[in-house]
């Protein structure tokens, strides 16, 4: 009894350390210097982009793989993925929980090599889920800053996007409302801004608004009662957190979007997954829908770098 009573009391403590850390990190820029560093748009993008992807399996070996195909020939990608791996493991400091099988495919590698390699003009990061935990216990400001700068010193002009993810359908705050609340409370306040408190002045990380762009379509769906065979949030996901082929395909949509400036709409739907098999494809009608939406969500969510 005693022993666990002192185990208990020392995670007690870790805990506390930890949520005493969260509240007290740097908040990084205010309202004011935020819009004064992102009032001028980024330049679109002249020729096919190198991009590499660090994340977990809501990046996945296929969503990156359609994101190829929608930009077409020249466009070129790595990526480093885990389970649920927060950014903090991907530099290094813990290990990548299911290293060995998700980065067991010729598109694998190193983060931290390839990063450092200058050969990327992109950068796109995610932080594990749930976003919370990983802001209390991962330091998330800390690994984007950490793989901020080391893209940045290794080439200057690159590009550096935190990816804005989403939770489990059935979270008891509402799907919806999770995300409309976190996008300012977790992905901007706990991770993005406090990451710019630790790089150089006027450096910038850019947002890829997934959660809001998934939001914005499932709202647009349900309201019609339906759209092309896509009835509502759950004809997005294989369960209750992981996306299917339709859910890839409209992620690869928004970061294409946002890492090409351009307007997706009229691009082809019928898509192959990473393996080189069909994806399921969206008819017409919903194909146009999710580009149409992809574009407005890059277009009018703050920070993406397009100009709206």
């Amino acid at each position: 009894m005693r022993k666990a009573r002192v185990i208990a009391l020392a995670l007690a403590a870790l805990a506390g350390a930890a949520a005493f850390w969260w509240r007290s990190a740097p908040p990084g820029p205010d309202a004011a210097t935020m819009t004064a560093l992102y009032g001028e748009p980024l330049a679109p993008p002249q020729a096919p982009l190198a991009v590499f992807h660090i994340g977990h399996s809501l990046v996945n070996r296929d969503m990156p793989a359609m994101l190829a195909q929608l930009a077409g020939e020249g466009h070129r990608y790595d990526s480093q993925l885990g389970w649920g791996a927060p950014l903090r493991s991907h530099w290094g400091e813990i290990p990548v929980n299911g290293f060995q099988a998700e980065n067991a495919h010729p598109r694998y590698r190193d983060a931290r090599a390839a990063v450092a390699s200058g050969d990327y003009d992109a950068i796109v990061l995610t932080e594990s889920v749930e976003i919370r935990d990983a802001i209390r216990y991962h330091d998330s400001p800390r690994f984007l800053a950490a793989f901020a700068e080391a893209a940045r010193t290794a080439r200057p002009g690159v590009r550096i996007y935190l990816y804005e993810t989403w939770h489990e359908l059935d979270d008891p705050e509402g799907w919806l409302a999770r995300i409309d609340a976190d996008l300012s409370r977790y992905w901007l306040d706990g991770v993005l801004r406090p990451a710019l408190g630790r790089l150089p002045q006027g450096a910038r990380i850019h947002l890829i608004p997934v959660g809001q762009g998934l939001a914005a379509l499932v709202r647009e769906v349900e309201a019609r009662g339906g759209v092309g065979g896509l009835r509502d949030r759950k004809d997005l996901f294989s369960d209750q957190i992981h996306l299917n082929d339709l859910g890839n395909q409209f992620v690869a949509l928004v970061h294409y979007a946002v890492l090409y400036h351009k307007s997706p709409v009229g691009l082809p739907h019928a898509l192959l997954r990473a393996d080189g098999t069909p994806a399921a494809a969206p008819d017409p009608e919903l194909a146009r829908l999710m580009q149409e939406v992809a574009w407005t969500v890059a277009r009018s969510t703050p920070l993406t770098g397009v100009a709206p």
